[in-house]
């Protein structure tokens, strides 16, 4: 009977202090960078290439724009993600866009919101990407659940920007056969 009083004393213990870290540290916050070899224009164009998505962000299916128009501020869409062998439907939200600098969006799902912030820029002929995230819980059970996974959450963000230097490194595609095109087109005509 002794030993029983000892197990449920440790499982008591154990979910106050689960519930305790969500209080105490009820969001996360963090960043991640990569360095890429490739040249700036080109590697903020594949990341916001929704075609290449896949290639960098695990578990990525589809993105359904809701509203707006996609990729402009205010553009709404629903983002179907595989996690654990179960879908999840994130709700993107985009608050600010300096193209080939920045740009800002916020996250919402049943679980949690999250702001996410994507900036790129070259340093000694280097493009650096970086991210910067602050995610908060939906509740005390979510805010426990981010305290206690916060550095798994950190560590996929890595992996995934990580894909993202592998995707943009390797891209063949042309961004800017149009921008080419014109330009000829400027010069046959002086």
């Amino acid at each position: 009977m002794k030993f029983l009083k000892y197990i449920l004393a440790i499982i008591s213990i154990l979910v106050v202090v689960f519930f305790l870290m969500g209080l105490f540290k009820p969001q996360l916050s963090y960043e991640c960078e990569i360095w890429v070899e490739k040249p700036l224009a080109e590697s903020w164009a594949v990341s916001q290439d929704d075609e290449k998505m896949p290639e960098w962000i695990i578990g990525f299916q589809k993105m359904e724009p809701i509203l707006g128009v996609s990729g402009t501020v205010g553009a709404v869409s629903d983002i179907y993600i595989i996690s654990n062998g179960e879908e999840m439907i994130i709700r993107e939200t985009i608050t600010e866009i300096v193209p080939n600098e920045s740009i800002t969006m916020h996250f919402t799902s049943d679980f949690m919101d999250m702001d996410y912030k994507f900036s790129i820029r070259v340093i000694d002929g280097k493009t650096k990407i970086s991210t910067q995230t602050t995610a908060v819980g939906k509740g005390l059970i979510s805010k426990s659940i981010i305290a206690l996974l916060g550095n798994s959450i950190k560590a996929q963000e890595q992996t995934n920007l990580s894909y993202l230097k592998k995707t943009i490194e390797q891209n063949t595609k042309n961004y800017f056969y149009m921008n080419d095109a014109i330009i000829k087109i400027d010069q046959n005509s002086e």
